[in-house]
């Protein structure tokens, strides 16, 4: 079951994709938030689809694509959580997951612009898997729990400005992570069924050239076992979104330059869609 949100920012209209075809939840809910996926939301969904109570949206690829969830309580997100990655940053793969924050307001639709932030010299792209929480999840007693607190998976681009993030961070990351909309996300809310969260191909493009080609199989904590740890010390939420790091082939790794305004990021990962970002000065976007 793949769900997106689709509409102007603020107004965006909750459907169901199938195909080419979406179907329009709102006879079911306002939007795809928290208390939706909290819900028993694929019961209803299917049961309204085939009594055919979900009218189809019509001129649905007219409409701007926004990010699949509603904004969330909470981004939690993962580094270093690929061999690869903490390699060309200069670092050995972690022995615990290291967490950090990004506010609600990064994430944003899949195809909207990025806007280099003020000062910045070295704005850098990251291709993700998403988990969206869909059940309340706190100490969770294993790993075999997780999947059980999980409504479905996104494509990310944790956009990130790496002299903020290490250069006058304090020794946290959060600082290169905050901005305005660096957290372009979707196109889809893919359910679990759908999705091996263990084997999810990751590619991403700056100007048609190829960065990053790799698979979650390459993660150094899978996503059950970031789950399960994250209960020990958060309670997620539904509605809660969280990153769980990006392979090898970012700008950090001095292969390739940072972006800069006009440069075009494109991102995809197998089963969750394809997005696709122009990069915008921050004079130009006041």
């Amino acid at each position: 079951m793949k769900l997106a949100r689709l509409g102007a920012v603020g107004s965006e209209i909750p459907v169901l994709v199938e195909g080419d075809r979406h179907f329009d939840l709102r006879p079911l809910t306002t939007d795809i938030d928290g208390g939706f996926l909290a819900g028993g939301f694929r019961d209803r969904i299917a049961a309204a689809r085939d009594a055919g109570e979900l009218p189809e949206l019509p001129d649905a690829g007219a409409l701007r694509v926004g990010a699949p969830i509603a904004r969330p309580g909470a981004v939690i997100c993962i580094g270093m959580n690929y061999v690869a990655h903490a390699a060309e940053s200069g670092a050995e793969p972690p022995e615990i997951p290291i967490i950090f924050l990004k506010t609600p307001n990064t994430v944003v639709g899949p195809n909207d612009d990025v806007v280099i932030p003020r000062g910045s010299e070295k704005t850098d792209w990251e291709v993700e898997l998403g988990i969206v929480i869909g059940k309340r999840a706190a100490y969770l007693d294993s790993p075999a729990e997780s999947l059980d607190h999980i409504a479905g998976f996104v494509l990310a681009n944790d956009v990130s400005e790496r002299a903020f993030q290490m250069e006058v961070s304090g020794g946290q990351w959060s600082k290169g992570k905050i901005s305005f909309g660096f957290n372009p996300t979707g196109p889809w809310l893919v359910t679990p069924d759908e999705v091996d969260p263990a084997n999810v191909g990751l590619r991403s493009f700056v100007n048609g050239e190829p960065r990053q080609d790799s698979s979650t199989s390459d993660m150094v904590f899978d996503v059950v076992h970031i789950v399960h740890h994250l209960s020990q010390f958060a309670t997620l939420e539904p509605g809660d979104l969280i990153l769980t790091g990006t392979p090898a082939g970012v700008a950090l790794s001095g292969r390739y330059p940072y972006l800069r305004a006009g440069d075009v990021v494109e991102l995809e990962a197998d089963g969750l869609g394809r997005q696709r970002q122009e990069l915008v000065a921050w004079e130009a976007a006041r």
